[in-house]
């Protein structure tokens, strides 16, 4: 036996023992796919939570027997992926609300809560552990309302299995499922809210006579549907886009009254066995009529916050919060019901409101020429009152003040402008109704309480300088990350020029205070929301 000796000028003198640095093998997160799926009134059977000295969001209490555990989740796992969405670094209420939307059906893909734990330790990129893509590669899928011609639907079936699934439609021109948005050679994934990905010919024959007058579709081209399919994801309609749908959900802005809001909030049940809130009694030339609202309307929204299973006496809390003045999302009973035939929630159509607006802009610019394109969200001209890009007013007082009124929303950010006064300084400066002011005098006041800017607005007794964007771009560019950028200051570069701007008018600044809502029985008229930023929310 041959024995080894240690010097320390020369070292071990065994070739085979050599100190090196640990080498640390690739991690493979191995995530799993998760498809849930339910019915109206049930819950999936889990919570997704947010937890302090945690990353992730988390899967906790998942129910034995539930949907949850049918679907193979588990505690402690994480959520990588909503509906084929990377979620991962995305705010925890947003990733709530998406499945929220998502109705009856969501898909996740997620992995174990000791593997995602090394691989954040290790300051791994998930993404492309998993080859995720932070935005598809391909288009979305497509819900399509078809109604019947004279000929049909407008389209044929056609499969290189036979009879059996997948099945790509062939497309008349010119006819109604054209029309409807269907396109020659889209994947057929589902019928009326069912999935035909494993169906027969004659079962989607079947399905498709039974429809009567209208049938929904959801197809997605080539392409999108490989995509999915190589992701082992199957498409379900939470994914898709629905501009194609001639239901849905509409945005009335309501400023009380000194009677009210001039309608009634009533509990109704639904043919799903669901209740709703419906708005009910609207008076002839109440703010509520004025804004849009029409009998029978089902309420979704208060405040950009869903209301959808929340108890009468919680919805009616919700508005009187709100003060003088709401934002309600709405939607009629006719197209409430075909949400819920399909296991959707109506407000799932609103996220593609911003989309289908910047998509048809871009497509107007690339069809102009460039001299001749008209300026893109957050960049226009300084002559556009309303416009995307913010504007710099500057108003002198006279001797009844500005002109305009600022309020807030409670437990919201955001300071607004209302009640502008036609032709007066704060109108002719380009203040308009709903504008939301950014900064006061040179200062930034996104964050800070009404109270502060007022006491900023009066600080100079005289004049005032107002930073304002019209709201709806406001928020667009916040929700998307888009830089707020305001328009050229050219009319400030001369005191000449500006004198236009320097009117005298009234002011009347003043914060809106809560009224007494009508009531009558368990009828209310209502306000504001609290956020959705849960913790701990059930799914």
């Amino acid at each position: 036996m041959r024995k080894f000796t240690f010097n320390p000028k020369e070292g071990i003198d065994n070739p085979a023992l050599v100190i090196c640095d640990d080498v640390e093998l690739p991690i493979s997160l191995k995530p799993r796919v998760c498809v849930l799926n339910k019915k109206d009134k049930e819950v999936f059977g889990f919570y997704l939570r947010e937890e302090n000295g945690k990353l992730g969001h988390i899967i906790r209490n998942v129910k034995p027997g539930s949907y949850a555990q049918y679907a193979g989740l588990f505690d402690a796992d994480r959520v990588l992926e909503v509906n084929g969405e990377y979620v991962d670094n995305t705010e925890h209420f947003k990733v709530v609300e998406k499945i929220k939307l998502s109705g009856n059906k969501v898909t996740f893909l997620v992995v174990d809560g000791t593997t995602y734990e090394d691989a954040k330790m290790r300051n791994l990129n998930i993404a492309e552990l998993i080859q995720s893509d932070i935005q598809a590669p391909c288009d979305k899928p497509r819900m399509c309302y078809v109604e019947r011609g004279p000929n049909g639907f407008g389209f044929e079936l056609c499969s290189s299995q036979g009879a059996k699934a997948p099945f790509t439609l062939s497309v008349h021109s010119k006819g109604p499922a054209e029309k409807g948005g269907v396109k020659s050679e889209d994947t057929l994934i589902e019928v009326n809210g069912v999935n035909m990905e494993d169906c027969t010919y004659l079962q989607v024959e079947k399905l498709m006579k039974q429809s009567g007058d209208s049938v929904t579709l959801l197809v997605a081209d080539q392409r999108t549907h490989a995509y999915y399919q190589a992701k082992g994801i199957r498409i379900i309609p939470a994914m898709a886009c629905f501009k194609h749908l001639p239901f849905k959900p509409r945005k009335l802005y309501l400023v009380k009254g000194s009677c009210g809001y001039g309608f009634l909030l009533k509990t109704e049940r639904k043919l799903s066995g669901t209740y709703a809130q419906s708005l009910w009694e609207v008076d002839a030339g109440s703010p509520a009529e004025r804004c849009g609202m029409k009998e029978g309307d089902h309420l979704l929204a208060v405040n950009r916050e869903s209301i959808e299973g929340l108890h009468h006496d919680a919805v009616v809390r919700k508005i009187r919060e709100s003060g003088n003045q709401a934002t309600f999302i709405v939607i009629s009973s006719k197209e409430d019901n075909y949400f819920t035939s399909l296991g959707l929630s109506p407000l799932i159509c609103m996220k593609d409101d911003v989309e289908e607006q910047m998509e048809s802009k871009q497509t107007t610019e690339s069809r102009l020429p460039l001299e001749k394109a008209p300026p893109s969200l957050c960049h226009s001209t300084a002559q556009q009152a309303s416009g995307s890009k913010a504007r710099l007013c500057h108003l002198v007082k006279g001797s009844s003040g500005y002109g305009f009124q600022i309020y807030c929303i409670t437990d919201e950010p955001g300071i607004y402008i209302q009640e502008v006064i036609p032709e007066d300084v704060g109108y002719k400066a380009g203040l308009r109704d709903g504008d939301m002011v950014i900064e006061v005098n040179g200062m930034n006041i996104e964050k800070v309480c009404y109270e502060d800017v007022l006491e900023k607005i009066k600080e100079n007794q005289h004049e005032v300088t107002l930073l304002v964007m019209n709201k709806k771009d406001y928020w667009y560019c916040k929700d998307n990350n888009v830089p707020i950028r305001r328009e050229s200051e050219d009319h400030e570069t001369s005191k000449a020029d500006s004198m236009e701007k320097r009117i005298v008018s009234s002011t009347s600044t003043r914060k809106k205070t809560n009224k007494t809502i009508k009531q009558e029985n368990n009828t209310h008229l209502v306000n504001k929301v609290s956020q959705l930023k849960d913790s701990n929310s059930i799914c």
